[in-house]
């Protein structure tokens, strides 16, 4: 206990039969003295705060039961493990402000954003240059078939961390650029504001890449419905939180506390 003023403290203790006493100096501070705490992070006045979240599990791909494509590429609908992920993502946001919902042309992400977009009031809006990367010639089937085998050039994708290894593929230069446009665009629309984007596993990587400057392919691994977080302030990029999925875990039948 600190009974001594002028920045002292006079600390007592038991000893067996007997009190101790130590006078320290300058470990007890007034009222009203100058303190400074440890940084905690606000979010700066007119930044936008981007709640990038992965579409839930989509349905697997069939050799007999091909996906559609939407301009080239696959758009398969949720299984229904990703339902249920989208409703317990939905459960963990409808408790949080947020004024805006973004998906894109493919229907996993609508799929995705529909529990909580009926939850808010909101109607998602499309920003087609969020959509996955293009696999040209192994869109749909071929690249889970091809990565589940190792195939030669799989490996290399990742190795070389390129995805125009395979043939027809988008590059990462243009991939790049067009979800760094489709970033801005929702950045220069909801300054000060809340938004969740609901992308693909590409397009998560990238926006980290860009919010980092990590590797190409070292964010590309987040989880099906999961909730990443970036602050735009509009620059630079901030990364706050990667691949939080508490409102995936059983355990959970409450949301989790607040998003800061």
């Amino acid at each position: 206990m600190c009974v001594l003023g002028h920045g002292a403290c006079l600390l007592l203790w038991a000893a067996g039969d007997k009190t101790r006493a130590r006078i320290y100096s300058l470990p007890c501070v007034s009222e009203d003295e100058e303190v400074y705490r440890q940084f905690r992070f606000r979010l700066p006045a007119g930044a936008t705060d981007l709640l990038v979240v992965r579409h839930g599990e989509s349905a697997p791909a069939r050799p007999d039961e091909p996906a559609p494509l939407v301009d080239g590429h696959s758009d398969p609908e949720l299984a229904p493990e990703g339902r249920e992920q989208a409703e317990r993502l939905a459960e963990r946001l409808s408790h949080e402000h947020i004024d805006a919902i973004y998906i894109t042309t493919l229907r996993r992400t609508a799929e995705t954003a529909a529990p909580l977009a009926t939850r808010l009031g909101l109607t998602p809006i499309v920003e087609p240059d969020l959509r996955e990367i293009y696999l040209g010639e192994w869109e749909g089937l071929a690249f889970r078939k091809y990565v589940n085998e190792k195939h030669p050039l799989a490996i290399r994708m990742f190795v070389e961390q390129r995805w125009d290894v395979i043939p027809g593929a988008e590059s990462n230069e243009s991939f790049a650029g067009r979800v760094q446009a489709g970033l801005e665009r929702i950045i220069a629309a909801h300054p000060g504001q809340r938004v969740v984007v609901v992308v693909h596993g590409g397009v998560i990587g990238q926006i980290l890449s860009l919010a980092t400057a990590a590797a190409t392919f070292g964010f590309v691994g987040a989880d099906n419905a999961s909730i990443s977080q970036v602050v735009a302030m509009p620059k630079p990029l901030v990364m706050r939180r990667f691949n939080d999925t508490a409102h995936l875990d059983p355990i959970f039948s409450i949301a989790p506390e607040p998003l800061t």
